[in-house]
């Protein structure tokens, strides 16, 4: 006999902070039903508040930075932490500058 599988609460909604951007803005995960399945999103603080109460939402604690990390424990929020390198090839209509040695 097996155990007939939990039916998804949509009505319950979650939220994790992750940070904190320039000028205040506060990072999170949303999650409606599943705090497993979320999005990514970037709200001021007052707008924060705002959307939490409006969802009724229920904190959860942040993530455990070393626990279980695995290369695919990705978050786009990660991609937009690093600055983007100069291409190596010079691109159209840019002039290349050498030097003398």
């Amino acid at each position: 006999m097996t155990d007939a599988p939990t039916p998804l609460d949509l009505t319950r909604r979650y939220v994790r902070r992750c940070g904190e951007r320039a000028g205040g803005f506060i990072e999170f995960e949303f999650a409606i039903g599943e705090p497993e399945v979320f999005v990514e999103m970037i709200l001021s603080p007052s707008a924060f508040a705002e959307f939490c109460a409006a969802n009724r939402v229920a904190l959860l604690p942040p993530r455990d930075a070393g626990a279980g990390a695995a290369d695919w424990d990705w978050r786009l929020a990660d991609a937009t932490r690093f600055k983007q390198a100069e291409p190596a090839v010079p691109r159209a209509g840019r002039q290349e500058t050498r030097h003398a040695d």
